[in-house]
């Protein structure tokens, strides 16, 4: 064979490699609103940076004829690249051969790039459009997503780990990505079930579809196993590397700071008139958050669920930060088992890639009743606690209004590590409502009264005088600063730049013990 016939011979490998499952599959993709694997990845990365790695790879199966149908790459294209700039490793499976499912080889591509991915300290984003292990292959397929669960172990806390779901993630599939650090759904084509439809049906006898058992809408909303949701596939790519914008490229990086021109004034007025005169009356605390940080610089992660607490990213004079955050617009800013349990998360996240954190509380309590003893308020709520306490990141918190019991205690106090710790004048810092408190501390008082009422009321507003502001917190030390809520950001700009160099060791360990 002469050298141009070499080269002709690889050209055209290249180019077979290139139509995966063929043109008809390619076409059946398109049809269902889907892009290829590899358009994927050319949306995803910096024009012209992909470097593929394992395109002539094929599977090494010859049972059930599949040693007749072999396609270059089986399945999965992956590689590295950059995404503005900064390194990345990327998978990209492909539907169009044998529906994307994981074979052995398709598994040791995955597992090469992780492996690269921890030696040079990078991020690994999955793409995922896969009906599970290939059945042809048996116990060798589930061999190669055991081999994929223990790296995604391994790499926790040490990269960023994202998974984007654009097809349908089934059985062995979902636990990956349930296991890396975000994930991406796209409505109405993406789906993740350990069983699906037919399986549930023969099993329980319910009807369900695909889209209500684990579609992007159920899994943002009801699970929260999924942390974004977006409208088509185009959208989840823009929304991937926008997160990116906010984290580091690994646990020994600082999160990252882009140029910031102060403006010429930090103050905020409107914060001042943000809070209603009615402190029972809800408030949208993503106004607070809007008006705090550097303008529309806000991504929020689980935005459908657990809605009484709020968590994202933003920037803050150009400093990425996390933000933990109750919101009296939905079930008046209450700790519950899902909102503990989401916030622990992000919390985690942000002090395993060192992301600062800011806390902003305004939080009656944790919700009581039988549903929530019964499954666990206790073990999940104290997951936050524990999260927040382990966290040695600069930690700073803003005490909007209520601080309430243990509440107070589980978000970022002084006593559990934080290291500044602002309230506004309007700042209720106690063990119970001012209503609560009255009826037990008073309780025989106020039933002798003549006026039963008045008395109550009359109790209600010395308890009020007494304990419901910042002030008894303050003269202990609990609280740092009382200051007028337009001068929120430019304390907290000087409280992040404070903490830069913050430095914690923790005891030594193998690990702790977190709650689960």
């Amino acid at each position: 064979m002469t050298q141009e016939e070499k080269f002709k011979l690889l050209s055209e490998k290249i180019q077979e490699a290139a139509l995966g499952g063929g043109v008809k599959r390619i076409q059946s993709q398109h049809s269902k609103g889907k892009l290829t694997a590899r358009e994927r990845i050319e949306l995803l990365l910096d024009k012209g940076s992909f470097e593929e790695t394992g395109m002539f790879v094929t599977h090494r199966s010859s049972d059930f004829g599949l040693e007749n149908e072999k396609y270059l790459g089986d399945g999965v294209v992956t590689g590295f690249g950059t995404i503005h700039g900064r390194h990345v490793y990327v998978f990209s499976q492909d539907f169009t051969v044998f529906g994307g499912s994981l074979s052995e080889t398709h598994a040791e591509k995955i597992c090469k790039i992780m492996d690269m991915a921890m030696k040079t300290g990078s991020p690994v984003i999955g793409l995922n459009d896969s009906g599970g292990a290939r059945i042809q292959e048996g116990v060798v397929s589930l061999g190669g997503y055991a081999d994929i669960f223990y790296r995604n172990v391994q790499s926790s806390g040490v990269i960023p780990q994202i998974s984007a779901i654009m097809g349908p993630c089934a059985g062995g599939a979902v636990y990956s990505p349930a296991m890396t650090d975000f994930t991406f759904m796209v409505e109405h084509t993406s789906y993740m079930f350990v069983t699906g439809p037919n399986v549930v049906k023969t099993v329980t006898h319910e009807e369900v579809t695909a889209e209500e058992l684990g579609g992007a809408h159920t899994h943002a909303s009801k699970s929260g196993v999924t942390h974004f949701t977006a409208r088509n596939e185009l959208e989840c790519i823009e929304m991937v590397k926008q997160l990116l914008s906010y984290i580091p490229q690994n646990c020994e990086e600082q999160a990252p700071v882009y140029p910031y021109k102060s403006e010429d004034t930090e103050l905020r007025p409107a914060l001042n008139t943000l809070l209603p005169t009615n402190p029972n009356q809800p408030y949208d605390m993503r106004d607070v958050i809007g008006h705090i940080v550097d303008k529309e610089t806000f991504f929020e992660v689980h935005k459908e669920y657990a809605e009484n607490i709020v968590v994202g990213f933003a920037l803050l004079g150009g400093r990425s930060i996390g933000i933990v955050a109750n919101q009296p617009a939905f079930l008046a800013g209450v700790l519950d088992i899902n909102s503990s349990v989401k916030a622990a998360r992000f919390t985690r996240f942000c002090d395993a890639f060192n992301v600062p954190l800011l806390v902003l509380v305004d939080v009656p309590g944790f919700l009581p009743g039988t549903d929530q003893e019964w499954n666990g308020i206790i073990r999940h709520g104290s997951k936050l606690l524990y999260a927040l306490s382990e966290a040695t990141v600069p930690k700073v918190t803003v005490i909007t209004r209520k601080a309430y019991g243990g509440a107070y205690d589980v978000m970022n106090s002084k006593h559990i590590g934080a290291d500044m710790n602002f309230a506004w004048p309007s700042a209720e810092i106690a063990v119970m409502g001012p209503k609560g408190a009255a009826e037990i501390i008073f309780k025989e008082e106020i039933k002798n009264a003549e006026n039963p009422e008045e008395k109550l009321q009359e109790k209600v507003d010395d308890y009020t005088q007494t304990f419901a502001n910042p002030y008894r917190a303050a003269a202990r030390g609990f609280i740092d600063e009382v200051i007028i809520p337009e001068q929120t950001r430019i304390k907290l700009l000087k409280s992040f730049k404070m903490l830069e160099n913050k430095v914690v060791k923790l005891p030594k360990k193998k690990h702790g013990n977190i709650p689960l």
